[in-house]
């Protein structure tokens, strides 16, 4: 059985800049991860099998990114109950929002979530993978309410610092 708990998984390896995103989020919520390329288009019965196996090997989310046509994330969703999370790429003419398109398009009965184009979607996918764990793992929970609570000391920073800037704090 695998110690990953999430798959990262991208049509290409060109994708590695944007998905890597959500890995750094992983990290910083100490969860266990493995990235892949699989392509819906190219290796299909790869795909087929990372998906129907992920389960099974102890996976309990799975990050699919793609660009174009993007239906890697739509098609591990038809064959796993896993909850699927899909990232557009920013890799065609179209800047993604093909890829987009394509994602939140899916039929009734094949859920797919799917987040902002490009790297911010890639680490609000990382930070949606930490939040469906964190409803069973209380270690993930809590390095999400730290999380949270480090962005809003942040924005209180910054607005002390602007208000020095303009003379009013």
């Amino acid at each position: 059985m695998s110690t990953a708990k999430v798959v990262i998984v991208m049509g290409s390896d060109n994708d590695l800049p944007v998905m890597e995103e959500a890995g750094k989020m992983l990290d910083k919520f100490g969860i266990a991860y493995e990235m892949t390329v699989a392509s819906a288009h190219r290796t299909p019965a790869r795909v087929s099998d990372l998906s129907r196996n992920a389960h099974r090997r102890g996976v309990e989310v799975i990050i699919a990114g793609a660009g174009a046509a993007a239906h890697l994330a739509g098609f591990i969703a038809a064959e796993t109950t896993l909850p699927v999370i899909a990232v557009p790429i920013d890799s065609s003419p179209l800047l993604g929002l093909d890829a987009l398109l394509a994602m939140v398009q899916m039929p009734g009965g094949v859920p797919v979530a799917t987040v902002a184009i490009g790297k911010a979607g890639a680490k609000n996918a990382g930070i949606l993978a930490a939040q469906i764990l964190g409803i069973k793992y209380p270690e993930v929970s809590a390095r999400l309410i730290a999380y949270k609570d480090e962005m809003a000391v942040e924005v209180e920073a910054k607005d002390k610092k602007l208000k020095e800037k303009l003379g009013k704090g």
